[in-house]
């Protein structure tokens, strides 16, 4: 099996090559390894390789593997993203706990975050989540929805809404993967032309990342093939 160093390699290469065939600089796309479901030591293997950013989905897990990792290693300066659903009465941790939060879909969360957010902390950074292929099993707030909560949210103090995050629907093609990352760029550039101050795309995983790219994507979030297959409990 290859090592968490080996994967991290040929993903970041992955990311290069994407980019470079879109006609991007590779270093704008930051790469979040996604490490829910596995431990510290596997977050402690990424950061030797150099990796600092890292998403998780489960509240507990996360912040049990927060306090392991420092534990274990005070000196580094990890960069931790919330990326899972959100309930409105958990808000105080994550709020207290992370750097970024990727789904955001309500006014009531995001609220709860900024006044929840530490004043010693800088502001939370925030991406709302889009259903951008209307998928009813899907998180996230509708298309049409987003300038109006995006208006609210960059008037919360203790927040700094960066962009749009979506997961889509699964597609084998390359270019049916683009469309919906597609939309997500515009959906953007039409929030920027209303004044918001917006610079990030968190989209495209293992298997779309190159779709996402060359659509726009400023963060990916790539889980399985840095840290390998997940084990879930049952």
């Amino acid at each position: 099996m290859s090592s968490i160093s080996d994967n991290l390699q040929d993903v970041k290469e992955r990311i290069a090559t994407a980019a470079r065939e879109a006609g991007r600089d590779p270093h704008e796309v930051r790469l979040l390894a996604v490490s829910k479901t596995f431990g510290a030591d596997a977050v402690l293997d990424a950061a030797r390789e150099g990796q600092r950013a890292f998403g998780e989905n489960y509240l507990q897990e996360a912040l049990d593997k927060i306090d392991a990792v420092r534990a274990a290693r005070s000196d580094l300066l990890l960069e931790w993203h919330f990326i899972g659903p959100i309930q409105s009465n958990k808000t105080r941790p994550i709020a207290e706990h992370f750097d970024w939060v990727h789904s955001v879909e309500r006014e009531k969360v995001a609220q709860r975050l900024s006044e929840q957010r530490p004043l010693q902390l800088p502001p939370l950074n925030i991406c709302l989540q889009v259903n951008i292929s209307g998928e009813a099993s899907k998180s996230g707030i509708a298309p049409e929805e987003v300038l109006a909560l995006a208006q609210k949210v960059a008037s919360m103090p203790r927040l700094k809404l960066r962009g749009l995050m979506a997961i889509p629907e699964p597609e084998g093609d390359m270019d049916r993967q683009r469309l919906p990352f597609r939309r997500m760029r515009l959906l953007m550039d039409e929030l920027r032309a209303h004044g918001l101050d917006l610079d990030t795309l968190s989209m495209g995983m293992s298997a779309d990342m190159a779709a996402a790219i060359a659509e726009g994507a400023t963060i990916v979030r790539v889980g399985t093939a840095i840290f390998g297959q997940r084990h879930y409990a049952t």
